[in-house]
């Protein structure tokens, strides 16, 4: 058994609102913004902030408000697509700034998905006894991949970093079974072509303009939004289907449907399309905005915070985008 023992997520100080955004695009004005996204506000990290900083924050919440003794954490993952150094491996810089017993640390790369993927990772080191109490850190800085002309990037990306611990002891919630998956053919539609070593040799820094109006060049994040809407249409209601069929429950043995919470067109449609009552689906977007592999853990920790969970509850969580990639689990409270 693995379990959810506590959460924790951290926000950068700097607020981009849809007034700010509406300002620079006065074509997009913030009535349109929000409606579309669901998103009044998300936060962007500051030049000189980077994402293991946010982890180490997020990090330092969850032992000041959980009062956790750190020197029982025996294992550390960290999950982010824009890690500090391609080698190095962040993650045991973090262990280092966290003051950690000198315990396994790695980092995974992975977007919308990541949360899914590492609870699935703790689980069975749990499971394989290698850890008892792993701390899985979430961080992203997209903004820093994103070209300032990119409107459409800019209304729907925040930056964020989360902190969950996870334990062989019985905590907040039982971590269930999982369905994991991935279609590398939509590399293309989500990328930094730009970033890693065969990115760096191949990149153009000439800027191009898309068919929207949104600007970027190699070195910055290019979405492919109708391609990446046609992919989450498709995979996302069969994911839930396939998954519920495997762990024998139907959606009306599911009390709460938490997903990657990408923006709020987008969850709505695939709400529909999944046929998930409003009142059993999550929406949780708007002072945030998309926060990639953050999006779930903020999601749950302010749906708790609001006690719309109760004692015997099964959550649902599903993770799908970039990669293309994808996953789902269950909680039970």
């Amino acid at each position: 058994m693995a379990y959810i023992n506590s959460i924790s997520y951290y926000l950068p100080k700097k607020e981009l609102s849809n007034q700010d955004l509406s300002n620079q695009f006065p074509e997009w004005n913030v009535e349109k913004i929000s409606s579309k996204t669901g998103i009044s506000k998300r936060y962007i990290a500051a030049k000189d902030e980077f994402a293991s900083d946010m982890a180490v924050k997020a990090s330092r919440l969850l032992f000041e408000k959980e009062k956790i003794d750190i020197n029982k954490i025996d294992f550390l993952i960290y999950c982010t697509q824009s890690p500090d150094y391609l080698i190095p491996t962040t993650a045991c810089i973090i262990q280092d700034r966290l003051g950690l017993n000198k315990v396994g640390a790695f980092d995974f790369n992975l977007g919308c998905s990541g949360y899914i993927y590492g609870l699935s990772i703790a689980k069975g080191l749990i499971a394989a006894n290698v850890a008892k109490n792993i701390l899985f850190i979430t961080s992203e800085t997209y903004s820093k991949f994103i070209n300032d002309k990119d409107k459409s990037n800019r209304t729907i990306f925040g930056d964020a970093a989360s902190a969950t611990l996870i334990t062989k002891e019985k905590g907040l919630c039982k971590i269930g079974d999982f369905e994991l998956g991935s279609d590398g053919s939509g590399a293309e539609n989500l990328i930094v072509r730009g970033s890693g070593v065969k990115g760096t040799v191949n990149s153009n820094t000439n800027e191009k303009t898309d068919d929207f109006g949104n600007t970027h060049t190699d070195n910055d994040l290019y979405m492919n939004g109708p391609e990446i809407f046609n992919f989450t249409g498709a995979s996302v209601p069969n994911l839930i289907n396939s998954y519920l069929a495997k762990i024998e429950l139907s959606k009306d043995d599911v009390d709460l449907f938490i997903f990657h919470q990408a923006n709020k067109f987008m969850l709505n449609y695939l709400r529909k399309k999944s046929k998930i009552p409003l009142d059993k689906f999550v929406l949780e977007i708007e002072n945030s905005g998309n926060t990639v592999s953050s999006t779930i853990p903020i999601a749950l920790h302010d749906t708790l915070k609001k006690s719309k969970i109760k004692k015997n509850d099964k959550v649902l969580l599903a993770g799908f985008g970039v990669g293309y990639s994808w996953g789902t689990t269950l909680l039970y409270f």
